[in-house]
């Protein structure tokens, strides 16, 4: 199957602080899920997959093309970010419009009544979103994204301020548009919530601690075969980076979190457990001078 979104030796740097170190992954239909404690850096790789942010270093490819070079591309594309992107004096419904108006959406009033049934927020998509919840305002978010039907999808912690309920609702919501085939990268830093939709998980973890303060970006270790049949979990370690890989099952959409363990391995030191790993002392990115 062909790569979604892809991305080659990508990183994104802030001065003498490393925020992505040299990303080597491939997306396929599905859903991906980016695991990590706040501050690793998946809002930053969020925004280079989606070209909101220019790379330090590397490459990425939507659908074959460079974001930031095809704007064509986002109409296929859509993105949920974490801040408080809506606005308040919109009800949710004028909100949703609006996307499906950027987004050129031919039969708009059907897509848009589509998109709030989804998130479950017809009953009160006259009211002003100033008046939602977090959690309500994260749906509508969410309705505003699925409006133009894209085909990849980018969430950015989007279970943020949802009650059981709803995180429920969602995570049905997202596993029923990863089996049609659309492709959603969800970043979150709640490992139950990524076991819960996630097919693949990608660990994003504080690197070796350096005068840069880089962080290090775990990538896939993309030997799905190899580790077919076998069902091991190690401890991770902050002393080295590591790389979750998904276990091959049955297939079964009702087993996801039965089919898949996570097997860390160290980056750069062999294939020992994480906590085998050594630390680095790292100088910062390409070409900056310590001071």
């Amino acid at each position: 199957m062909t790569a979604t979104v892809e991305a080659r030796g990508l990183s994104k740097w802030f001065g003498q602080k490393v925020a992505v170190s040299e990303v080597n992954v491939a997306f396929e239909p599905g859903i991906i899920g980016l695991l990590g404690p706040n501050g690793a850096g998946k809002t930053t790789l969020l925004r280079l997959f989606t070209g909101l942010q220019r790379p330090s270093q590397g490459t990425v490819q939507i659908l074959g093309v460079d974001p930031r070079s095809d704007h064509r591309i986002f109409s296929r594309v859509a993105m949920v970010p974490e801040d408080e992107a809506v606005y308040a004096n919109l009800t949710a419904r004028q909100f949703v419009e609006l996307n499906a108006s950027l987004a050129r959406v031919k039969d708009r009033a059907k897509a848009v009544d589509a998109a709030l049934a989804e998130v479950d927020l017809v009953d009160v998509s006259h009211r002003k979103l100033e008046g939602y919840s977090k959690g309500m305002r994260q749906r509508a978010k969410v309705a505003a994204a699925l409006v133009g039907n894209p085909d990849v999808l980018f969430l950015d912690e989007p279970l943020n301020g949802a009650n059981p309920v709803q995180r429920a609702h969602l995570i049905d919501l997202f596993r029923k548009l990863g089996d049609q085939g659309h492709t959603l990268i969800v970043s979150s830093h709640v490992l139950a919530e990524v076991e819960r939709m996630a097919d693949r998980v990608i660990a994003m973890v504080d690197g070796p601690a350096g005068g840069g303060g880089n962080r290090g970006v775990a990538s896939d270790s993309h030997d799905r075969q190899a580790a077919a049949g076998k069902n091991r979990h190690r401890p991770a370690s902050r002393s080295g980076l590591a790389s979750f890989t998904e276990r091959e099952g049955d297939g079964s959409p009702h087993r996801r979190a039965d089919r898949r363990s996570l097997d860390l391995r160290c980056r750069g030191s062999g294939n020992g457990p994480a906590g085998d790993c050594p630390r680095r002392q790292d100088q910062g990115p390409p070409g900056a001078s310590g001071r």
